[in-house]
């Protein structure tokens, strides 16, 4: 298997680095454009979602890049995921989103995060009455199961679930997780958490992982890091280098949105890199902050949840 591969449980390989497709403005044109350039760059793993209004114009320029022959399907990993207001018939919003997409299949398949909305929801920030009293998942995942049996997708994951929402879901899935995408940078590292999913087989694949910068919910403070930026000039390399290679190192995907061909570029080129030991060390010695995106979508929501933990957790 290539380094700049790893296989998923299911026998699948996921491509270490993934483009990240959401754009707050849903500007379909652009998004069209960046897809292009990123596979003329070398980009195979593309991430989207629902409620990132990008599957249609990701699968428009998948389709063009296709048919002229720029790559094989075959050769993208293509990841889309279940809404949260979608949870009461994962295969007609799977069948949707192929629909949108111009796709027969998605490599992977997630439900996007541990919590039911209302049917007909499409809020990224939902109100009170829009919670389900019901929390629960298990009929979701048989759902998600379902999917897979049917060949709408090559495997299925979660994403943004804590520790005891994966042991949760273990206790009474028939077809455990292949991937659960959460945020994961040098500032958040999720030790516990990759622990959790190595021992049960289940890569990682972490989003935001340069801080989110430029986002409402994110920060420079990755990039922006003085042990980073240390780490980088040793390497002649980037901060933004440095943050994708130490996520590659501990085994994990890693999804970075950039739709600015310059470092697109400047990213791929974070599987040249080689961090020692000494690099790795000084990394895990960081003081932690987190929960930026989680914190954001609870302090804009009136939600029953006081902290992304309880909303993980649901521990209220």
């Amino acid at each position: 298997m290539r380094s700049d591969m790893a296989r998923l449980r299911c026998g699948k390989t996921i491509p270490l680095l993934g483009m990240g497709t959401y754009c707050p403005k849903k500007d379909q044109e652009s998004t069209i454009s960046a897809v292009h350039q990123a596979i003329k760059i070398g980009y195979r793993h593309f991430d989207t979602a629902k409620i990132y209004g990008s599957e249609e114009a990701l699968g428009t320029a998948l389709g063009q890049a296709i048919s002229c022959g720029s790559v094989q399907r075959e050769d993208i990993f293509v990841t889309s995921k279940l809404w949260s207001s979608d949870h009461h018939d994962p295969i007609s919003a799977l069948t949707q989103t192929l629909k949108t997409m111009g796709l027969e299949y998605l490599d992977s398949y997630l439900v996007h995060w541990p919590i039911k909305l209302k049917p007909g929801v499409s809020e990224p920030v939902p109100k009170e009455d829009e919670f389900e009293k019901d929390l629960g998942i298990e009929e979701t995942w048989q759902g998600m199961e379902r999917c897979l049996e049917m060949g709408l997708c090559r495997s299925i994951g979660v994403s943004n679930f804590s520790s005891k929402k994966i042991y949760d879901l273990l206790d009474f899935a028939s077809v455990s997780p292949s991937v659960n995408q959460v945020e994961m940078h040098p500032l958040w590292r999720q030790s516990k958490l990759r622990e959790v999913c190595e021992e049960n087989k289940i890569h990682v694949s972490g989003y935001s992982p340069l801080g989110a910068p430029g986002n409402c919910w994110g920060s420079t403070a990755v990039i922006e890091h003085p042990v980073i930026k240390s780490i980088a000039l040793r390497h002649n390399a980037t901060p933004a280098q440095v943050a994708l290679r130490w996520g590659m190192s501990k085994g994990a995907s890693v999804i970075v949105k950039s739709f600015n061909g310059t470092r697109m570029r400047e990213n791929k080129r974070a599987l040249e890199i080689k961090l020692d030991d000494q690099d790795l060390l000084l990394i895990d010695q960081l003081e932690e902050w987190k929960l930026m995106r989680g914190d954001f979508l609870v302090n804009q929501t009136t939600s029953p949840y006081k902290s992304i933990e309880q909303l993980w957790d649901n521990e209220i």
